[in-house]
């Protein structure tokens, strides 16, 4: 036993007087009522902070005019939460008509926007708030929009997706989304200067890079041609990669003043503006490294070690991934998950590349994916001590008699029959995705990134091997 821990052991073994008894009780008693006072006082805070005006807003503003005005406040799932690194420690407070109603004075932000596929778009958002990270600024995410699944489907908001307060609480510093600046519904048209990155790396397209996000959020943008200097390989028509820190250079005084060249016109107000400084942006961060083209896919990755690996999944959307597992291997609702190897399979929108070879040989046999979960079982075994003995596999194959193949393995595969009916568009995709980062070990498919951020989720947070399966011609895999 430590000195202190016998000290205070000591002292309370003696009996205590009755003065000091009565003494005691007094203290409680007023301690008690202070605590109900402050918790009161507290509560009330909290309930003025989060209740919903019932003031309405107008459909749309006239340019020129006051666009303070109050607005409702969110729906439910967005309700503003007071917690260290929320909402309220960098904005005004609820979210209004126009996003620089919103801003502090002197706080800095940043945010871009996505167009390439749910899953590369997640890697644009980790992009995103690395560069937050290295700039000072306080990152902005805007909502997922459905690029992959048809423009039918309505846009996610990041939140819904991901675990924000608990993404905050990991970094030790706000993230923000667009929603809880700007409100959901406002029709009022911000002026905004971004930086034109797409336009500096490649030679096909003449034009910022296209996406729809502006126009959810409202926005009229004139746009900057970035230098050339970004470009992480020059004069390298087949790669599209900037560096972290040549953008970062960007959010400075010094290197933003002397790289300013005459910016395009806004397509709505036709105005003509530079970069803004206090909200930094940028059209497109997904081709963004630190050393090297494509660096997710190597666990050095700063990205990823840095915010990737604490975005984790929204509570709801990991508990309903863990009903699908639990129907798919067959235990009770409330029972225990075993450990599995999960697996994805990529195929539906890979034929393309497969060129003049037929699919039977450009896609990787079910044996050579078995072969490989071997491999990670018996990793798992040798470092862990552990048998795994169940594999769960998600796949886009369509193919009956190749899922009647999967079913001969003794594989489990999770039930999307009634999932677009009972949850919508989004959520095959994103069960799968969460199924796919649980397992113990993971296999996945060559050159998918939705195989590669999975890899190293299930590496970063179930300490799981996981290998690549190779594709495209007969025996790719054999080693």
């Amino acid at each position: 036993m430590d000195p202190d821990s016998a000290r205070y052991k000591d002292k309370d073994e003696l009996p205590p007087s009755p003065q000091a008894f009565l003494s005691r009780k007094r203290f409680i008693l007023v301690a008690w009522v202070a605590l109900v006072i402050v918790s009161l006082g507290c509560l009330s805070t909290f309930v003025s902070y989060t209740s919903i005006p019932t003031t309405q807003i107008p459909t749309e503003l006239p340019n020129g005019t006051s666009h303070s005005t109050a607005v409702p406040s969110p729906p439910p799932q967005a309700q503003v939460v007071l917690e260290t690194f929320g909402p309220q420690s960098v904005l005004k407070g609820a979210p209004t008509l126009s996003f620089r109603d919103n801003l502090l004075p002197d706080v800095q932000y940043i945010t871009s926007w996505v167009s390439a596929g749910w899953t590369n778009d997640v890697m644009t958002y980790i992009n995103l708030i690395y560069l937050a990270l290295i700039t000072d600024r306080v990152p902005i995410i805007p909502e997922f929009i459905p690029s992959h699944i048809g423009g039918h489907v309505p846009p996610i908001p990041f939140g819904e997706v991901f675990d924000v307060p608990r993404l905050r609480k990991l970094l030790g510093r706000p993230v923000l989304e667009w929603r809880e600046v700007k409100h959901p519904n406002s029709t009022f048209i911000d002026d905004l200067g971004c930086w034109n990155v797409w336009e500096a790396v490649q030679y096909r397209e003449a034009f910022p890079r296209r996406s729809r996000i502006p126009n959810d959020l409202s926005l009229d943008i004139s746009y900057t041609k970035a230098p050339e200097w970004i470009k992480m390989i020059p004069n390298y028509e087949h790669d599209q990669h900037v560096t972290f820190w040549s953008l970062a250079r960007l959010a400075f005084p010094t290197t933003r003043k002397a790289s300013l060249v005459p910016p395009l016109e806004s397509p709505k107000h036709k105005h003509f503006l530079p970069p803004d400084e206090q909200l930094l942006c940028y059209d497109y961060l997904y081709y963004v490294s630190a050393h090297q083209p494509f660096e997710l896919e190597y666990d050095y990755s700063p990205a990823w070690r840095y915010v990737g690996k604490y975005m984790h999944w929204n509570p709801q959307l990991e508990k309903l991934a863990d009903s699908y597992v639990r129907r798919a291997i067959g235990v009770p609702e409330d029972a225990p998950i075993p450990p599995f190897i999960s697996i994805h399979v990529r195929h539906h929108d890979f034929e393309t590349w497969c060129g003049d070879v037929p699919i039977i040989d450009c896609f990787a046999p079910l044996s050579a994916i078995s072969r490989r979960v071997g491999e990670v079982q018996q990793e798992i075994h040798e470092k862990r001590g552990l048998r795994v003995n169940h594999v769960v596999i998600t796949s886009d194959e369509r193919n009956a008699t190749w899922w009647r193949q999967v079913s001969e393995l003794g594989w489990f595969a999770p039930d999307h029959t009634d999932t677009k009916a009972l949850y919508g568009d989004w959520y095959p995709v994103l069960i799968d995705a969460v199924i796919q980062s649980q397992g113990a070990g993971f296999v996945g498919t060559d050159r998918s990134t939705m195989s590669i951020i999975a890899a190293r989720r299930a590496e970063s947070w179930q300490n799981g091997p996981n290998r690549m399966v190779k594709w495209g011609t007969p025996g790719a895999d054999d080693h």
